[in-house]
């Protein structure tokens, strides 16, 4: 296992260095099951930070073919992630969703199938992260308006 193999890691996956690293020495250098050992661990990290308060955030607009309009607000823990572009997309993203697929609720759209890869869902997207960025995150609350 190279350094290569460590960095063509976190790039398919976003993990840091010492657990993209871990997970490859587990797998036996496998990328697959690499990547699906930071998967789940993340998962695990997300589940830990699940208590944490949460002070910050974003809301985000999104306006498909002036026809369907969504307002979605995702809360992190600090202003600082707010502001980072993995949790600006990750709001978009959900805000698309929620145009496409029209949830009544939020528990609803944390079991849908993420739109732009059905494998993973809303749920899995927002612990995935959750890894990343360290903090936790929730989405509180959107409203979808269609014509």
């Amino acid at each position: 296992m190279s350094a290569e193999d460590v960095k063509k890691l976190r790039e398919m996956t976003g993990a840091g260095v010492m657990d993209s690293k871990n997970a490859l020495e587990d797998a036996g250098g496998d990328f697959e099951k690499a990547a699906a050992i930071i998967k789940e661990r993340g998962l695990l990290k997300a589940d830990k930070k699940a208590g944490r308060t949460l002070g910050a955030g974003l809301i985000d607009a999104y306006i498909h073919n002036n026809k369907v309009g969504v307002l979605v607000n995702v809360s992190c823990e600090t202003d600082f992630v707010a502001k980072s572009d993995v949790f600006r997309n990750l709001v978009h993203e959900v805000a698309m969703q929620i145009a496409a697929m029209g949830p009544e609720d939020v528990n609803e759209l944390m079991e849908q199938a993420y739109i732009k890869d059905e494998s993973t869902t809303i749920e899995e997207l927002v612990k995935s992260t959750i890894a990343k960025l360290g903090e936790n995150i929730k989405i509180e609350k959107f409203t979808r308006y269609e014509i």
